[in-house]
Order: structure tokens, then C-alpha cells, then sequence
């Protein structure tokens, strides 16, 4: 069970906003989903379906829906939360001062082969570990300005 690329779970949420300010992101999250060999974790599932439903998000989805959406995902390679995740992340968390929650998502993408995680929420273009994090929305947001 490998990967080329992680996904963190914002973006899966952008695949569901149908806001029209989000557009660019909802694309390009879109766009890595079509285009990528990618992966993700049980962690992720567990975020996506907790922000989707979430009673703050302007348009939330029902737990029925967002349950729809997990599944569509599942055949992606996942990686359950052992405790070989955990301590890799505790390392991870030590080694570059990161939230647990954030090494928790460099251990799994490492667990999957992956060389790259797609995320907004870690500095873009850090190598944490051997893992580059990339912002795609950085690279769509200039694109699309300039077209």
C-alpha cells in the first residue's frame, strides 16, 4: 500500500465548498484528487467528517453525506492510527517543534512512501523529514491571477 502524495484534510473540504470565493481551491483540490497516486489516514477521515458536519461550517453536510463522501475515498490507500504512528509522530513532533496533529500527518504520509503532502496548514516547500510540503492553493491562487 503506497502513495506519491498525502492529503490533509482541508483538502477534502474544499472538494465539498460551494462557495464561489473558493473556487480556485475547490479546483485545485479537485484537480490533485483526479491527477494524483495519493493517500491519506483514518485521521484525516475523522476531520473530514467532523469540520464537514460541523454546525459552524456555513453549509454542512449531514452525517449521512459526509459518511457518502468518506466512502467514495476509501479504496485510497489509508492508514489506520497504530501505535508505530504514534510514536513515529511524537518523534516528528519533537524533532521540528509541530502540533501532534500535524506530525501525526508527516508519520502517516511517510508510512505510505509518500514524498509530498498537500496541505495549507504546514510551510510550504518545508522538507520535514525527507516529506515536502506543498501548498497547492499558492501555486493555483498565481496562476489563475494571471490568466
Amino acid at each position: 500500500m503506497n502513495a506519491d502524495a498525502f492529503i490533509d484534510t482541508n483538502i477534502l473540504l474544499y472538494t465539498i465548498d460551494d462557495d464561489p470565493a473558493s473556487r480556485v481551491k475547490r479546483d485545485a483540490s479537485r484537480a490533485i484528487l483526479l491527477s494524483q497516486r495519493w493517500g491519506w489516514s483514518v485521521q484525516i477521515a475523522a476531520e473530514f467528517f467532523v469540520n464537514a458536519t460541523s454546525p459552524k461550517r456555513p453549509v454542512r453536510l449531514t452525517s449521512e453525506m459526509a459518511t457518502r463522501c468518506l466512502e467514495v475515498w476509501m479504496p485510497y490507500p489509508i492508514v489506520p492510527i497504530t501505535v508505530d504512528i504514534f510514536h513515529r509522530a511524537v518523534e516528528l513532533h519533537s524533532q521540528f517543534r509541530l502540533s501532534y496533529w500535524d506530525a501525526a500527518i508527516l508519520a502517516a504520509a511517510g508510512h505510505l512512501g509518500c514524498r509530498i503532502v498537500y496541505s495549507e496548514d504546514m510551510a510550504h516547500g518545508q522538507d520535514y523529514a525527507g516529506i515536502q510540503v506543498i501548498n497547492p492553493f499558492t501555486v493555483f491562487e498565481a496562476t489563475a491571477k494571471s490568466v
